[in-house]
């Protein structure tokens, strides 16, 4: 709560997977971040704010101005693109999950 007892309105960002070892996880499950929701926040500054705390995320999601290849990004539930994209404006009750991507072959 705030210092005059309104509460603060949060966007949750899931890191899962091996994503979590950028946020100092160990790489397994998942961890929440409750990023301040501010007015005209937008996906990419979201991520921009997280990334800031954490250099290692930073350095694995963004590629120059833009999202590297490796992270997923979904906004609720859909790959961004979908129905956001990175200067989409968020609302309140909106979620932000970042998945690693897993590549295989034969």
């Amino acid at each position: 709560m705030s210092p005059t007892g309104a509460t603060t309105a949060t966007i949750p960002v899931e890191v899962a997977s091996w994503v979590t070892k950028f946020v100092g996880g160990d790489g397994t499950g998942r961890r929440v971040f409750e990023e301040p929701f501010t007015p005209g926040a937008t996906v990419r500054s979201v991520l921009r704010r997280l990334a800031a705390r954490y250099p290692d995320l930073d350095g694995a999601l963004w590629h120059g101005g833009e999202l590297g290849e490796h992270i997923e990004v979904l906004v609720n539930d859909a790959v961004l693109g979908v129905s956001h994209t990175l200067d989409s404006p968020l609302r309140p009750g909106d979620r932000i999950a970042l998945l690693g991507q897993f590549m295989g072959g034969a």
